[in-house]
């Protein structure tokens, strides 16, 4: 386990946080990575300048029990039903429960005792550090597509490619606190009540200005027929998402840094690489803008501490299991492709493919 100290940050913060120690010289190497997660590490840009740190210029008059609270994290009625939220808490765990359903239909999961296991805890320990009033079910997919996404009523799902594109565990806290953010302040409830509004007041309810919505955490592959609300969210929203995962985190104990990192390298491996992460972070990637409020909030609203956690060993650990999963699945799908194999005749089974027909 390695933690990140203030001493640590003093003496060069911007060349240490987030960054893992070398591994030893004789640690095992899996035999293949996957080319997703490499390209990420590939791409991941290295901060020279000084990042914010918590308690760096704390504002004195936050109020108490307020959004901007970190000691009332948990207390908090954030977005809760009301004006602003016409939905029921049995509302959201139902239709999560039907889309949950839905995703494992068309996805398969990975069942590694330990990884399940491992992300499960990390998850579960956000859960408790946040304003979250309901369970969360937390599962992770295996595909090579760096996502996640968590359905109302708390049904969370974790990539196994998002796993493996992080270079420390506080890289993964981030995306999760997140995506836990979305459930715990009722985004697709608020989102669906909007519509309603619009719905009353005879507006067109699909006439959204384009980039005006951004990609929620949605698995593409699986083509969902969800409603528009519950898959998109405002910027407004993912605005809010950033500032409370961030608190979450910090309140599992995690460097806050990991968010800024890991929405940093997602950003560049988007642009070296289209295509390679899901739209709910290419729709919605780390400008300037994003970054800075992000390193505001750090510094502003969060009380210094002694240590944070950045990574442990046993994060290495699960990916190293993943990277053997993921290349155990590459050998078993050529093994079952489908399909003719042809040969030459009087040439060996390893000889040129056979033309119908041909005279040679």
């Amino acid at each position: 386990m390695r933690w990140l100290t203030l001493a640590g940050l003093v003496m060069g913060c911007g060349a240490v946080c987030g960054q893992q120690a070398a591994p030893p010289a004789d640690a095992a190497k899996p035999d293949q990575a996957s080319s997703t997660a490499a390209d990420a590490l590939a791409v991941a840009p290295v901060k020279a300048a000084p990042v914010a740190s918590p308690g760096e210029k704390l504002d004195p008059q936050i109020k108490k029990g307020t959004e901007q609270d970190v000691d009332a994290v948990g207390t908090r009625k954030i977005g809760g039903r009301g004006m602003r939220n016409w939905y029921s808490t049995n509302w959201e765990l139902g239709v999560g429960r039907q889309y949950s359903m839905e995703v494992e239909k068309t996805s398969h999961l990975v069942t590694d005792p330990v990884v399940v296991e491992y992300v499960n805890r990390i998850g579960q320990n956000l859960v408790r550090n946040s304003d979250a009033k309901i369970p969360f079910t937390i599962k992770v997919l295996d595909t090579d597509e760096i996502n996640a996404m968590a359905l109302p009523g708390g049904y969370f799902y974790v990539d196994s490619g998002l796993i493996l594109a992080c270079d420390s565990e506080d890289e993964l806290a981030g995306v999760m606190a997140h995506e836990i953010a979305h459930v715990a302040a009722h985004h697709a409830a608020r989102a669906m009540t909007k519509l309603g509004y619009m719905e009353i007041g005879s507006i067109p309810m699909i006439v959204f200005a384009q980039g005006s919505w951004t990609g929620y955490g949605v698995y593409e592959a699986a083509q969902l027929a969800m409603p528009l609300s519950f898959l998109e969210f405002s910027r407004e929203y993912e605005t809010e998402a950033d500032y409370l995962g961030i608190q979450y985190m910090y309140r599992a104990g995690y460097d806050p840094q990991g968010m800024v990192t890991i929405f940093e390298k997602l950003s560049a491996l988007e642009k070296h690489k289209p295509g390679a992460i899901s739209k709910a972070f290419s729709d919605h990637p780390a400008t300037p803008e994003r970054i800075a409020a992000v390193e505001k909030e750090i510094a502003t609203i969060l009380p210094a501490r002694p240590q944070y956690l950045v990574t442990t060993s046993e994060f290495e650990d699960v990916k190293a299991r993943l990277e053997r999963i993921q290349n155990k699945r590459g050998v078993e799908t050529k093994k079952t492709a489908k399909g003719p194999v042809l040969r030459r005749v009087g040439q060996s089974n390893n000889g040129a493919v056979a033309v119908p027909g041909s005279t040679n």
